[in-house]
C-alpha cells in the first residue's frame, strides 16, 4: 500500500488541526482559572472577604457575563489579539470566583470531582467529535433544559431550597453532558478552508473554546455540589 493510499484527506487533517487549537485553547483557560482559584485559596481571609463583599462579588460575575456575551455576540468584530485577550480575562476573573470552592469543599472532594469531569467530558466529547449522527435535537433540548435550570437558580435565590438546588445539579450534569457532544459537534462546522493560517481562524477557535470551557466548568460545579464533602473548619 502506497503513502498516497493510506494519506487522510486534507480537509480532515485541517479539521483536526482546528480541533486541536480549540482544545489547547479550552485548556489554557481551564489552566489559567484553576490556577488563579488555588493561588487566591491560599489566603482564606481574602477569599472570604471577597465572599463577603455582594458588590465586589457580583461585580465580577457581571464582568464575566459581559465577556462571555462579547465573545459570543462580537468575536467576529474583534481583532483575534482582543478576543484572546477577553477569553483570557474571562478565564482569569472566573478564577476569582471559583476560589469561594476551595473554601467550602475539601481538597479531596474539587479532585474527585475533576477527575470525574474530565472523563466524562472526554468521552462526550469524542463522540461528539465522532458520531454521524446529527445532533441538532440533543443541543435544542439541552437549551431549554439550561433555561431551566436559570429560572430555577433565580427562584432559589429567594427560597434557598437545598433540595431544589441538588435537583438542579442533576439536571445540569445531564444538560452539560449533552452540551459537551452537541457543541463538539457544532465546532467542526466552525471550520473554514479558507481561513486556514488567519486571524478569522484564530477566533473561530476561541469561539469554540469558550463553549467548551463553560460545559467543563459548569458540569465541574454540578458534580461538586452533587459529590463534594464540605470542609468542617
Amino acid at each position: 500500500m502506497t503513502a498516497n493510499a493510506i494519506a487522510l484527506p486534507q480537509s480532515v487533517l485541517e479539521e483536526r488541526r482546528f480541533i486541536a487549537e480549540v482544545y489547547r485553547w479550552m485548556t489554557a483557560g481551564l489552566a489559567l482559572t484553576g490556577g488563579i482559584a488555588w493561588y487566591l485559596a491560599q489566603d482564606p481571609g481574602a477569599v472570604a472577604a471577597l465572599a463577603a463583599n455582594p458588590l465586589l462579588f457580583w461585580g465580577l460575575i457581571l464582568a464575566e457575563l459581559g465577556a462571555v456575551f462579547a465573545l459570543a455576540g462580537w468575536v467576529r468584530r474583534m481583532s483575534s489579539t482582543t478576543a484572546m485577550a477577553v477569553f483570557l480575562g474571562y478565564a482569569a476573573l472566573n478564577g476569582v470566583t471559583l476560589s469561594v470552592v476551595f473554601l467550602t469543599y475539601t481538597q479531596a472532594s474539587i479532585a474527585n470531582a475533576f477527575f470525574i469531569t474530565g472523563g466524562t467530558f472526554a468521552t462526550m466529547s469524542l463522540w461528539g467529535y465522532t458520531t454521524k449522527s446529527d445532533l441538532t435535537g440533543v443541543g435544542n433540548l439541552c437549551f431549554m433544559g439550561l433555561i431551566g435550570i436559570v429560572i430555577a437558580s433565580v427562584v432559589n435565590i429567594f427560597l434557598r431550597s437545598p433540595k431544589m438546588d441538588l435537583i438542579t445539579s442533576y439536571v445540569g450534569v445531564l444538560v452539560f453532558t449533552g452540551l459537551t457532544a452537541y457543541d463538539t459537534q457544532k465546532i467542526k462546522g466552525l471550520l473554514v478552508p479558507q481561513d486556514e493560517g488567519t486571524d478569522e481562524e484564530t477566533k473561530e477557535a476561541i469561539s469554540g473554546a469558550l463553549a467548551l470551557y463553560l460545559d467543563f466548568i459548569n458540569l465541574f460545579l454540578d458534580i461538586l455540589r452533587i459529590m463534594g464533602s464540605q470542609r468542617e473548619d
